[in-house]
């Protein structure tokens, strides 16, 4: 398994996205504002660019995207909204989105160590694409961690409108298909399909 050991802050500085995207609140970089800018990027560059932005943020690699995008060609509707649907529902994301990490790969350090299960079964595959009406829960051991304690007291997290989350319990659910609307950054899906489909 492949890992990611780029600097979170220089690369969301240069993808234009707040760290907070990445589950790191009060991460900053002053270094080199603004440098390698170039003033005009040519429109390949600029379809490069976003897919390698989506791909950092959910932390995928070069040929799992791709076959996200072979299937989202595949199902019905519109293809950048299909596909985003398939990152969203990935289980390290949902584990992130619920608020069970405290950033993404967090979150997926947790869901490949076996702290996670999804209907009473355990999932250690990051990858793992859950469906409507599945629930994730902690391993009970796990869930007697100090880690988990002031989720138990209280969630600060801010959970999407297509899952619901249990405090007390620790147990989440998926209660409907994540949309466009529901992503908690701007991706322009247009420009990957646009640059797979060339």
């Amino acid at each position: 398994m492949a890992i990611n050991k780029q600097p979170i802050a220089r690369k969301c500085r240069s993808f234009d996205i707040s760290p907070a995207v990445m589950g790191y609140g009060n991460k900053k970089s002053t270094r080199n504002p603004g440098g390698n800018r170039r003033k005009k990027v040519s429109e390949y560059g600029a379809q490069l660019k976003e897919k390698q932005k989506v791909k950092f943020v959910y932390g995928v690699l070069e040929k799992q995207f791709e076959k996200y995008y072979r299937k989202a060609t595949n199902m019905d509707g519109i293809t950048g909204d299909n596909m985003l649907q398939l990152l969203e529902l990935r289980l390290d994301n949902v584990v992130y989105r619920l608020g069970l990490g405290k950033t993404r790969r967090a979150a997926r350090q947790i869901v490949s160590h076996g702290h996670i299960r999804v209907n009473g079964k355990k999932v250690d595959i990051p990858s793992y694409s859950v469906k409507v009406g599945d629930v994730i829960s902690l391993r009970p051991k796990s869930a007697e961690s100090e880690l988990f304690k002031p989720l138990r007291e209280g969630t600060t997290a801010v959970t999407p409108k297509w899952l619901s989350f249990d405090a007390p319990n620790l147990t989440g659910n998926v209660a409907a298909l994540p949309t466009r609307e529901d992503v908690d950054f701007e991706p322009q899906m247009n420009m990957i399909v646009e640059f797979y489909s060339r």
